[in-house]
């Protein structure tokens, strides 16, 4: 067995246009079945990707002894249940972001897939990107000496109508933007947060959609965030902003996350200014190629659960900040 039969659990616009091509990019990975709540909506999916199998409820895909990996784009209020029902089938599951509403939700995940034989593992496409890799290994290589800060932003249009928009779904910006930043900057520092201060704006139905957050780590590295749905309303306007202060220089970053193509960051040293080039392949391609490694040949998650539990435990405490 070379190919890992996908299913998927919904029919989310970020299959449509990030997880779907990248299925059908991945040398290991056979696009199958998909499944909606709405029959129609499946059946269109089936005849425009080219799945095999189209089901009108997530238990008939589940159920389904074909399929064995299932990919999961649900609203965040039932990641919960409908991880844990595709985990107990014997299914490996790949989850988008975030993985959990909280810390707690996250550790029962796992240790359901650890009884249950499979692997799970948090959508984070951009994690697997080789510009975070150079990233990291510019870094660890003490061009730029000892990080002492970090900064971050993600900010995105608002929205007019949005299950983000709602805390019963698991909306907010924390949870749609601010898991960029707290996973790219646990990425980064190798430390556990020991102060974290927040403070947020929040909407008319009760989500932040405008929230900004320091902290320091063990290691006496500080970093900040900032994040928000505020640029207008379905613009697909966008501002990313990535800065890392060391002792000998500093990096700096405008690169969109999940970007590909062929992307850069300066480099600022007494040496002058060096600007590093990446080419990027499509990121969710590499993240569905690396699963398929881990369920075919045993590879460790790139995401790994203590990765996963360590970013959400630190959104909880973002989240008890700002009082959501």
């Amino acid at each position: 067995m070379d190919k890992i039969k996908w299913g998927i659990i919904g029919t989310a616009n970020i299959a449509r246009w990030a997880t779907i091509p990248g299925i059908k990019k991945a040398d290991n990975a056979e696009l199958y079945a998909i499944a909606g709540r709405n029959p129609e909506k499946a059946a269109k999916y089936k005849e425009e990707f080219g799945f095999e199998k189209a089901y009108g409820s997530y238990d008939e895909l589940i159920a389904d002894p074909d399929v064995q990996a299932v990919y999961i784009p649900l609203p965040n209020d039932i990641h919960l249940k409908w991880v844990t029902e595709a985990l107990k089938a014997k299914k490996h599951v790949l989850c988008e972001k975030p993985l959990a509403l909280n810390a707690r939700e996250a550790e029962e995940m796992y240790k359901t897939a650890e009884e249950n034989g499979v692997y799970l593992m948090e959508a984070y496409a951009y994690l697997h990107s080789p510009y975070v890799g150079s990233l990291k290994k510019d870094i660890d290589s003490g061009i730029i000496g000892d990080v002492d800060y970090i900064e971050s932003a993600f900010i995105t249009q608002g929205y007019k109508e949005d299950f983000r928009l709602h805390k019963e779904f698991g909306g907010g910006a924390m949870y749609d933007l601010g898991c960029y930043c707290t996973t790219m900057i646990l990425t980064l520092i190798d430390s556990e947060p020991e102060l974290v201060k927040a403070v947020a704006e929040f909407s008319d139905l009760g989500v932040d959609f405008n929230t900004a957050a320091i902290m320091r780590f063990k290691n006496g590295v500080r970093a900040s965030f900032n994040i928000g749905m505020i640029l207008g309303e379905n613009t697909n306007s966008r501002f990313d902003r990535l800065f890392i202060h060391g002792s000998k220089g500093s990096i700096r970053s405008d690169v969109e996350y999940n970007q590909e193509g062929d992307v850069s960051y300066s480099i600022y040293t007494s040496d002058g200014v060096t600007e590093r080039k990446v080419s990027v392949p499509h990121n969710y391609k590499l993240e569905i190629e690396q699963l398929g490694r881990c369920i075919l040949n045993g590879e460790k998650p790139h995401i790994t659960p203590e990765f996963s539990i360590k970013n959400a435990k630190l959104i909880d405490t973002v989240l008890n900040e700002i009082g959501f």
